[in-house]
């Protein structure tokens, strides 16, 4: 039985896809490729992010790229993203869940904290974590040290994210997870994980 959520942030809780792809197309710019839609981003999509950009270029990234296209990335994306707002359902998900919940992302933590307070939802979270040190990579350990710090009996966890990676960071730490369409993944990638996979935060709860 669910006793505790683990909520992934970007592209679940937090509505930016918009902000990503937008970003990706303007670090890419100087490279001349054709400008990504959504449904495109997601097609490419992957963790750890260099081996998107990779698939993107056709080629592996030469020594440094990868330093000079993320901090461009964070750059436009920090801009962009000033606009994007919670899940449609976002604050309902939380409000209705009556046991604890706590936040992992891969985002820099210096920038998530800010973000999730200016929404007003701080309160819900036991706890916060967004990355400290580099992006970029595989969120498995990431959320190992989060449920370590949380004290929690991972087979009560359910993990609610967006990408194939949650569900591989859930399967890590032996937790369950619920795949959400909303964000960066394909529904079809999403289904490949056998973990269910869901049209809404609300729809993802009754999973808990």
């Amino acid at each position: 039985m669910t006793q505790h959520i683990v909520w992934d942030w970007n592209g679940t809780l937090f509505h930016d896809i918009d902000a990503v792809v937008g970003a990706t197309n303007e670090v890419f710019k100087p490279y001349e490729l054709p400008p990504l839609t959504a449904d495109a981003f997601r097609a490419v999509y992957t963790r750890p992010i260099w081996v998107a950009y990779e698939r993107m270029l056709g080629r592996p990234l030469t020594e440094g790229e990868w330093e000079l296209l993320d901090h461009g990335f964070h750059d436009a994306y920090n801009r962009l993203a000033d606009v994007c707002g919670l899940a449609v359902d976002a604050e309902l998900a939380l409000t209705t869940w009556d046991g604890t919940q706590s936040l992992c992302s891969m985002a820099p933590h210096s920038h998530l904290v800010p973000k999730v307070d200016s929404f007003g939802i701080t309160r819900h979270f036991t706890r916060v974590d967004g990355l400290v040190g580099v992006t970029g990579g595989e969120k498995a350990a990431h959320m190992e040290a989060h449920i370590i710090s949380l004290g929690v009996r991972p087979r009560e966890v359910l993990v609610i994210g967006d990408s194939v990676d949650d569900g591989v960071a859930a399967a890590h730490v032996g937790a369950r997870a619920v795949l959400y369409t909303g964000g960066m993944s394909t529904r079809a990638e999403l289904e490949s994980t056998g973990f269910p996979v869901v049209d809404t935060l609300a729809e993802a709860l009754g999973h808990a």
